[in-house]
């Protein structure tokens, strides 16, 4: 059996910062002893399971976290995901105020491109891919509150998920066994901050049951920037004997609406930070409400037999569905955006441990499939805000296959040689429904083969250095195919990105409580995808080829039982490698989006029973808003406390509180910066100093 991960706090020194910790001899191991260890159930071993074929830490060529439950929730809002992120090195989070928009994601600079959303990135919640066939993804559906853990792969993935795996984000919620009992939380704090919260999750003989809900409700920092969201996670698992299970899985999202306040120039932001922009040419909030509404509903069937055969056999069934309403920032032919999403697919992968003549070998070989169909239109809306008819209507529908196979081959006992391969196959087809202005329809096919190659050498029980090297392949989303020659169809000049990335790493513990996660990388992009914006809309076109190099590291030190200090640092160089356009030459320029220099410091202090306290520094350097370079945004230290206590109340009841500060000097910043932006609106600022509290009741 696996166990669950342990918070970095526990026992066995510090437990390096991306791992698990499982039975030494587990069956989803199946790997020798350590050469420096007597056997292998003398100490256990520590086992990552991310990259989809489950590996001891010390065999992974790659450069993966986790981030536990405590680290989750330990004071924290659980809104958005770069609470919980921050620590991770070479991951940058953007745009946590504007619910609208959300949150925008990038790994060693994949997924920066796009000024709003998730791309490049492949998302999955317990195992189901929010990332959709076209490689776009949503994070507002993540229930954070049930959240027992968020793994990271920190770079190309695309030998394990294919089409936009830039990097990879797991998040895995909680079953029933691993948070038992009842929560109730209620929060409050600046700018109209409210959330509620009340979950329940159980063991009773073969079930296990967790069930989450939650209700935000936010003002906004800026002028019409409010926000109301509801969400249920739900988990339901019945045990079918010793080897196998069946998972049943549910999350509703409901957002009646979040408002957009838009981007600014750098007059306004000078005058009127918390303001938008106003004037009939482009947004006005008293006659133009500009933000977006969503209805969707997942839900997810998994099946599990650890003794199929010698082997073992994961099948994995899910359904989405999505409703969606969008009004533009400016008022125009084509600004408001709306569609119908229907999304289903599913996964079989079958895992066995075997002897290659005298060398152990593990492999897992499987398929993934996925469809999506969107009834998507847009409609003309006044400066009024009276709807004056559709311009455009279109059934976009996308359809992926991917047949995988990895294998880790034990040289010896303290070498591993890792492969894998895939192939891809992604059809994207748009059937125009709106012809007054001509048939649109049409249709794309890409194949791709993707490969990998890793060699692993522990040269201390707990110290490992490995090399990798893989491909990786990037398709446009329906939204970045846009045709600037017209409302509908295929742009027929764009092309998917490809890139090869190679790496270095280091990483290990000590009996002392110190452990560390080192890695070097290079990677080379072809055919860059990069937006740019006409009559305040996002078009996207090939940049020729990008460099994406640098280093990360992080540093954890349990150098007292209640003291813990964690860093982590990426320096890195993002830049165009070969980018000519009718604009300019913008060879040697960096890539907008993207700080290359980030430095997060936090010190935690767990005291007897509930007590806490956590200090954060975040040092973000400058970046580019703008392919060539014009417009820089400077770079700011940010500071943020948190803590809290509890009390028992009788038996198994606590009560807790507790209260954070974040941005605590209130240092002017950006929440978001909109790359290439029309009339040069590139500022989303954040806010100042901003304080929240909450108290709860576990029983």
């Amino acid at each position: 059996m696996k166990f669950r991960y342990l918070p970095t706090a526990l026992c066995l020194g510090a437990v390096l910062p991306g791992v698990a910790l499982a039975q030494s001899g587990s069956a989803q191991s199946g790997s020798a002893p350590s050469a420096a260890s007597p056997s292998a159930a003398a100490q256990p071993v520590i086992e990552v399971t991310a990259p989809r074929l489950s590996r001891e830490l010390y065999a992974t060529p790659a450069a993966v976290s986790v981030v536990e439950r405590e680290e989750i929730q330990q004071g924290q809002q659980r809104v958005r995901l770069d609470e919980s992120l921050i620590t991770v090195p070479g991951l940058f989070l953007q745009n946590r105020d504007n619910f609208a928009q959300g949150e925008r994601v990038s790994i060693r600079g994949f997924g920066a491109r796009t000024p709003w959303g998730v791309r490049g990135i492949t998302v999955l919640v317990d195992g189901i891919p929010y990332t959709l066939p076209d490689g776009q993804a949503q994070l507002d559906a993540i229930d954070l509150d049930s959240a027992e853990r968020i793994e990271v792969i920190r770079g190309p993935s695309a030998v394990q998920y294919g089409n936009a795996a830039g990097g990879v984000i797991s998040v895995t919620t909680a079953d029933g066994s691993d948070d038992p009992g009842s929560h109730i939380r209620i929060e409050g704090g600046s700018d109209g901050y409210q959330k509620t919260s009340v979950s329940n999750g159980g063991v009773n003989g073969p079930w296990s049951h967790h069930i989450s809900v939650s209700a935000l409700n936010v003002d906004g920092y800026r002028d019409h920037s409010s926000t109301e969201k509801y969400l249920l996670n739900a988990k339901l698992r019945r045990e079918l004997g010793s080897d196998r299970a069946l998972t049943a899985i549910v999350n509703l999202l409901d957002s009646p609406y979040a408002e957009d306040p838009g981007g600014l120039d750098a007059a306004t932001v000078s005058s009127d930070r918390d303001g938008t922009i106003t004037g009939n040419d482009f947004y006005s909030p008293t006659r133009i409400d500009a933000g977006q509404e969503v209805d969707q509903q997942v839900i997810g069937l998994q099946y599990e037999d650890l003794s199929a055969g010698p082997g073992e056999f994961y099948l994995k069934g899910f359904y989405l569905k999505r409703d969606y309403q969008q009004q533009l920032a400016y008022a125009g032919d084509d600004n408001f955006v709306a569609y119908d999403r229907d999304y289903y697919g599913g996964s079989a992968e079958y895992h066995q441990s075997l002897r290659l003549g005298e060398l152990p070998l593990r492999y897992m070989a499987g398929v993934d499939v996925g469809r999506q169909v969107d009834d998507r239109y847009r409609e003309a809306v006044n400066i009024d805000g009276d709807h004056q008819g559709r311009t455009a209507d279109e059934t976009q529908k996308a359809t992926s296959l991917g047949a995988f196979l990895q294998g880790d081959l034990d040289l010896t006992e303290r070498w591993t040689l890792s492969l894998g391969t895939r192939y891809d196959r992604v059809d994207f087809d748009i059937d125009d429904d709106y012809r007054s202005d001509g048939d649109d329809s049409g249709d794309r096919t890409f194949e791709q083969w993707s490969g990998s190659a890793g060699l692993s050498f522990r040269y201390l029980p707990t110290h490992q250095v490995y090399l990798s090297t893989g491909t990786s392949f990037e398709t446009p989303t329906f939204a970045e195919f846009a045709n600037p020659a017209g409302v509908g169809g295929f742009n027929p000049g764009i092309e998917p990105q490809k890139a090869w990335n190679r790496e270095v790493g280091l990483r290990g513990n000590f009996d002392n409580g110190l452990d560390y996660d080192v890695a070097l990388f290079s990677t080379r992009v072809r055919d860059s995808l990069v937006s740019y914006q006409i009559d305040g809309r996002d078009y996207y076109r090939n940049a020729g080829k990008s460099q994406q190099d640098g280093i990360e590291a992080a540093l954890g030190w349990q150098f007292q039982p209640s003291w813990r200090l964690d860093s982590a640092l990426t320096l890195a160089k993002y830049e165009f490698d070969d980018f000519e356009d009718a604009d300019g030459n913008y060879d040697g320029n960096r890539i907008p989006g993207l700080p290359e220099k980030t430095w997060v410091n936090r010190l935690t202090w767990q005291g007897l029973g509930q007590r806490f306290a956590t200090v954060e520094t975040q040092y973000i350097g400058s970046m580019m808003a703008d392919d060539a370079n014009e417009v820089k945004i400077d770079d700011v230290w940010l500071v943020n406390l948190r803590g809290g206590d509890g009390w028992r109340l009788g038996g198994d009841t606590w009560l807790k509180g507790y209260v954070g500060i974040r941005n605590l000097f209130d240092r002017e910043h950006y929440a978001n910066v909109i790359i290439n932006a029309t009339n040069a609106r590139y500022f989303d600022p954040a806010p100042g100093r901003t304080v929240y509290a909450g108290i709860g009741i576990d029983f």
